[in-house]
């Protein structure tokens, strides 16, 4: 679960569901003679006002998770999405048809009103580019460190541990056997260095033999170390040393 792929549009929908969740225990009518909050029957604390907090989390959770999981083919975004509108629906016919002896209380309208506000987030947050900024803005990569000072230790920064790449001849190898194989390691190094890199935003990366499905998730602030060229992406090393492909390096920063 990486939280830097919250929007703007998702802390919206948090901050809605938590004062949903508060309306449901503030008083839902207001009168003398008929008080207390949507506890009070089930239906009402939770079909609708936890039907909307329950579709608030199903809308994040579809943020937050590289690849979602369906249950019965539905994502777990737009069936949180339906929550939130059904759960402003209902809350809206609470309030249109309270009594007229009594009035609605702090909790009716407020509900309604988080309500409206979560259905409204979840629906216009794909589509507006000003819910579509990210919530928690990427933190800047450290800089490398000038050349002869000491790293900071460990992998995932420039100058720290690197794999070995060219090997030297084994035992028992004749130093002649061995020149083929450096002189075509001599050119792969003149076309193409590894370098650290970084990403300005989460970037899927994809697995070596081309399957759709990404097998990570690469997250601004960390440095990366490309190995080798593929085509327009880079073979990527993470600090676990799995490797797969960036197919996305626009905007990288090298270290």
């Amino acid at each position: 679960m990486n939280i830097r792929s919250l929007t703007r549009g998702d802390g919206v929908v948090i901050g809605a569901a938590v004062l949903l969740f508060i309306a449901s225990f503030l008083d839902t009518y207001d009168s003398r003679f008929a008080s207390g909050n949507a506890w009070d029957g089930l239906g009402l604390g939770l079909g609708v006002y936890m039907g909307g907090v329950i579709g608030a989390a199903l809308v994040v959770a579809g943020r937050c998770l590289p690849q979602p999981r369906k249950v019965a083919g539905l994502e777990p975004g737009p069936v949180g999405t339906a929550f939130t509108v059904l759960s402003a629906w209902v809350l809206f016919w609470y309030l249109v048809d309270t009594p007229t002896s009594i009035s609605a209380g702090s909790g009716l309208i407020l509900g309604f009103v988080a309500a409206l506000v979560a259905a409204a987030a979840a629906v216009a947050g794909p589509l507006v580019p000003a819910l579509q900024a990210a919530l928690i803005p990427a933190p800047k990569p450290v800089a490398p460190q000038p050349y002869g000072a000491q790293p900071p230790g460990g992998y995932g920064y420039p100058g720290g541990p690197q794999p070995s790449y060219g090997g030297q001849p084994q035992p028992g190898q004749s130093y002649g056997a061995a020149q083929p194989q450096q002189a075509q390691q001599a050119q792969q190094a003149a076309a193409f260095s590894p370098f650290w890199f970084a990403v300005p935003a989460p970037r899927p990366l994809y697995a070596e033999d081309g399957s759709p499905a990404p097998i990570a998730e690469l997250s601004p602030g960390v440095w990366y170390l490309a190995v080798e060229q593929r085509g327009q992406g880079l073979l990527t090393e993470m600090q676990d040393g799995r490797r797969g492909v960036l197919q996305d390096t626009s905007n990288i920063q090298r270290g």
